[in-house]
Order: C-alpha cells, then structure tokens, then sequence
C-alpha cells in the first residue's frame, strides 16, 4: 500500500485493515479540498524559496488536472493507495517526477487532513445556510399567506388559546435564526487555518502561513500550533452541536405536521402523491416525510454526544481516535441537508383547512380573550375570570370567535420584515461560498 510515512516496511495485513477502517471511502469527499489546500501550500513554498518558480508552475498546472478529475466527481483512490493525501501525491509524482515529491516540505498529514476538514466542512456548511435560507423563506411566505386563517392553540396537550397558522409558521421561521446564530459561532471556529502547524508542533521551515491563509479564504489562522491541532475534535463538536440544533428544530416542526395530519385534528393536508398508504387499510394516507425527517432529526440530536465520548480523555496531539470523527459527521452533514431539503419541499404542498373553528370542541378557547376584554371595559381580572368560569360550568358561554392581538409578535403584528432582517444579518456571516 502506498503511504507517505513508509520507511520501507509495511504492517500486518489485520493491523492495515483496521486502521485504515472506511478511510478511503470518505476521503473521496474531500479530493478538492486537499488539492486546493496544496495549491496554497505550493505556492507558498516557493514563495519562501523550498520550491523554484518553474517547479511551482508545474505542481499548480498538475494540481490543477486533478482538480478538474475530482470536480466531475471522477477522483478514485487507486488500490493500495492508502488515502486522499497519498493518491494526490502519487498523481503528481506520476506526471512530475521528483518534482511531485517536493509538495509535501513544509506538513504533516495532520495538517495536510485538518485543512482538508475545514475547507470540506465550510464549504458544507455554506450548502447548509443556504438550504435553511430557503426552508425560511418558505416559513415566512406560509405564514403571510395564512396570517387571519385561526387554528388552536395547546398547552399540556390540552385546547388553550387561539393561534393561527400565521403564528405557527413563522415561529418555526423564527427559531431557526436563533438556531444560524449558533451554527454562524461554529462556522466561525471552522473557518481558521491550521495549514503549518505540521504534526502539531510547527515546523523549521520558514513558512508563511498569513500567506495560505489568504489564499484559501480563511477568516484567520489557528495561531498556537497545538491549538491548531486540537481544533479538529474541536470544530467537529462546534458543528455537531450547531447541527442538533437545527434538527431539534426541524424534529418539532416534523412532530407538528404528523399530529396535524391525522384526523383527529385534521388541520393540514398534503396531496396523496406526498403521503403513502397502507397495506391493508385503503384510506390511510400516511405521514412518512415528516416521521423520517423527526427520526433522522433525532438521531442528528445525538451527534454531539457521539463526538464528544469519541474524544473525552483525549491528551492534546493527535491521535487515531480522530479519524472515526469522519464516519459519524459526513453522513450526518448528508442527513441534515436530505432533512432540509425534503421539508422545504412538502411544504410546497401544504393544504391549510381555514374552517377548524367551526367544530364546537373549540367554542371555549376563547375565554381568554372575553376575560381581557372585560378587564379591559374596566372590571377586575379576577371578577371576570371568575365570571367567564361560570359560563363555562353553566354552559351559557359565548363567544364570536375572534382574536384581538396587536403587541408585537402577536397573532396580529407577526413582525415578518423583523424576523426576516434578523436572519439575513446572520446569513452574512457566511460569505458568498466562492472560496477557492
């Protein structure tokens, strides 16, 4: 097997299994971030004198082609090839020679992998805010479009007060700005170079790293070498966290939509070609979309924990533990974006039945609103609690089933262009997603 730290023996055939483990699968993901960082990394070799001008020139035209061949999504891991880091430098060697040997002066594969990680993970963490951007669009519009269509409101699980499918949709729009806030913090940890810290201890090298810094779009460095080093567990978590976040988000939103649909309630529908049926029972048009989305959604609520056990008790420096980071966090970067994805997309389709109220099993969830109001004409809250209690228990309580909301945030005064300002201050935190 080709690896960069040979030394002319190789391991038990058991021993490489092991430890190479689904490596080479995963590292597929992240061809084009390595070249990209040992573009970076070449061009600032030569520009510290390990590398002539020409030879630059020749590693950059090489990196380049491969560059090309990962982008059409045609990059492979030869056979024996132990990783992405080998693979790229055997295709260097292969074209250039001893050329192709000198990319690697100057880093550790430690490095070499984090730069490769952070590069990976803001570039999919861009695709992220996007595909929330537009499941928040998709809110808001919702919830401007059925902004006087009334729907009950529940506490305990038990009819409480009126809401509206304005005031339901645009609090899940809502609350995932506060959920961009913490993914903007981890995005913000993410986007630091560690390129130079070597095996986490630098190097003798003189080597610019302001330099690859700017050239890969980063915000800053890892300054600390060590630091630099431990920011793998570190971001990783950041994200994981980040990510439950938005899951936790799109698990209750789910959570509503399954309750809604059914026919005890019956507040929403979907076209049948969004739903499946049943086996045995003709009429049963199923929630599936949104069971799996609060399935997944839970499981990506776990990620943190996973990371976390993963690397508790670790000392600093590197250590092998880190690579099984890759199995649990891209497949769960790809279930997020499916997740996000697939409930922007049955929304689309939402059917909003505008006449719940007229089922009777709603007359009394108005008493609020008659309680304020006769406060408000001037008797005590308590006397006009009690007196709504009363025709309640006697039966005689009537009410003409219409809100008068007007504070912000209300039923009344959804605050949309608010809302909407907050998250497009959060989104620029994400640049434009052109960072080569």
């Amino acid at each position: 097997m080709n690896k960069l730290w040979s030394k002319g023996h190789e391991p038990h055939q058991h021993v490489e299994q092991f430890t190479v483990g689904n490596d080479r699968k995963l590292d597929l993901q992240l061809a084009k971030h390595d070249v990209r960082g040992s573009m970076a990394h070449v061009q600032m070799l030569q520009s510290v004198g390990l590398l002539t001008k020409e030879e630059m020139e020749q590693l950059l035209a090489a990196l380049r082609s491969v560059l090309e061949i990962a982008e059409r999504g045609e990059f492979v891991i030869e056979e024996g090839v132990e990783d992405v880091h080998s693979q790229v430098e055997l295709m260097l060697t292969r074209t250039l020679g001893e050329v192709g040997k000198k990319i690697h002066s100057g880093r550790s594969r430690n490095d070499q992998v984090l730069v490769d990680l952070k590069l990976f993970m803001r570039e999919e963490m861009q695709h992220m805010a996007q595909l929330v951007q537009r499941l928040f669009q998709q809110l808001q519009a919702l919830s401007e479009k059925h902004k006087d269509v009334l729907m009950p409101g529940y506490t305990h699980f038990q009819i409480a007060m009126p809401s509206s499918f304005g005031l339901w949709f645009g609090a899940y729009a809502e609350t995932l700005t506060d959920d961009m806030q913490l993914f903007s913090g981890a995005y913000k940890i993410v986007n630091q170079n560690p390129l130079g810290s070597a095996a986490g201890y630098g190097s003798s090298f003189p080597l610019n790293r302001a330099m690859t810094t700017a050239l890969l779009g980063f915000e800053t460095m890892h300054y600390n070498v060590i630091a630099a080093q431990m920011s793998r567990a570190k971001a990783a978590y950041a994200l994981a966290c980040s990510m439950a976040a938005i899951a936790s988000t799109l698990n209750k939103l789910a959570s509503d939509c399954c309750v809604f649909m059914s026919q005890n309630f019956g507040f929403i529908g979907f076209p049948d070609d969004l739903t499946t049926g049943s086996s045995i029972m003709p009429h049963k048009k199923n929630p599936d979309v949104f069971e799996l989305v609060r399935g997944h959604s839970n499981r990506l609520q776990s990620l943190p924990h996973e990371l976390a056990l993963m690397t508790t008790n670790l000392p600093h420096g590197y250590h092998r533990d880190y690579q099984l980071m890759k199995d649990c966090l891209f497949p769960a970067i790809t279930t997020l974006k499916d997740c996000l994805t697939m409930t922007e997309f049955m929304l689309q389709h939402i059917q909003v039945n505008t006449e719940i109220l007229d089922d009777p099993k709603y007359d009394h969830l108005f008493t609020v609103e008659e309680v304020n109001r006769l406060t408000l004409e001037g008797m005590p809250f308590r006397d006009a609690y009690r007196k709504v209690g009363q025709q309640v228990a006697d039966g005689t309580f009537k009410s003409d089933k219409q809100a008068h909301h007007t504070h912000e945030g209300s039923m009344g005064n959804l605050c949309t262009a608010a809302v909407a300002e907050k998250m497009e201050e959060v989104m620029g935190l994400f640049g434009n997603g052109t960072h080569n």
